[in-house]
């Protein structure tokens, strides 16, 4: 964190840099970023509530809501946690000229790439809080823990990328493997289901699939946008969510410093 801090306005600048290059020359520009997870969305609805007439329940208190705000509860953290761990995976071969400058602090540049997909999330909030409205779920106290789930996943996905992005620059073929699991993740995660239907699963199974630390990310931000349940209120599985984010952080950033004098030679 105080690296990060020392360093917020190159991390900002970069980020910014980073987000506008992707789009650079094409005319729609960064409209390009907010159409396919539009598209996504309006797909699965379609599908789910169109075609099977599916209806979803929250855990807690069993609050019955429209499938599409379900759904996009779950999409909006997931866009963001799938682009910012894609992009930190490679952001040290995406930056190889700073690689290879000695004085340049690349520690950050995993930063940098996760703070980028910050950009289109922030819009997608916004599109889940419309969706919110128009059903009737007013933003009250309760919504402003987004922030507080964001800053989770983006530390979470942080400490993922510190890993990927150290290993990939020897091991090319793991961002194949990142892609293939991502699109696992999206079924194995409760996204486009409830966790409620875990209950008839072996108990063990069950048990294993809350231990992911992004399903205590999706079960915040739909208790944030209609469920109005406070993180305090399940002070287990926050304090085991921060944990295995502090841990991961921990032997990530070692990980990644342990390596980092190599990926001159190796880039």
């Amino acid at each position: 964190m105080k690296e990060i801090i020392e360093n917020r306005r190159l991390i900002w600048k970069l980020a910014k840099n980073d987000f506008k290059k992707r789009y650079a020359g094409s005319a729609l520009g960064a409209v390009w970023a907010l159409i396919q997870p539009v598209v996504t969305v309006v797909m699965y609805w379609i599908v789910f509530q169109g075609i099977f007439q599916n209806r979803a329940q929250m855990i807690a208190g069993g609050i019955e809501v429209p499938y599409v705000l379900f759904l996009t509860s779950g999409l909006v953290p997931w866009f963001f946690f799938s682009e910012a761990l894609n992009n930190g995976t490679t952001a040290l071969m995406e930056y190889q000229y700073l690689v290879k400058k000695v004085v340049f602090n690349i520690n950050i540049l995993p930063v940098v790439r996760v703070t980028a997909a910050l950009f289109i999330h922030a819009f997608f909030v916004f599109v889940l809080l419309f969706i919110s409205m128009l059903y009737g779920y007013f933003p009250g106290l309760p919504t402003l823990q987004i922030v507080y789930y964001s800053f989770g996943l983006f530390l979470f996905t942080l400490a993922l990328c510190y890993f990927t992005s150290a290993i990939v620059v020897f091991f090319r073929d793991l961002t194949q493997i990142i892609n293939i699991a991502l699109q696992l993740g999206m079924w194995a995660t409760p996204i486009l289901w409830d966790m409620s239907m875990a209950a008839s699963w072996p108990p063990v199974i069950g048990f294993l699939h809350r231990l992911l630390p992004v399903c205590y990310v999706f079960r915040g931000y739909r208790s944030a946008v209609y469920g109005q349940a406070w993180f305090w209120e399940q002070p287990l599985y926050t304090a085991y969510f921060w944990a295995v984010t502090i841990i991961l952080l921990i032997l990530g950033k070692k990980l990644f410093v342990k390596l980092k004098y190599h990926f001159a030679d190796v880039l």
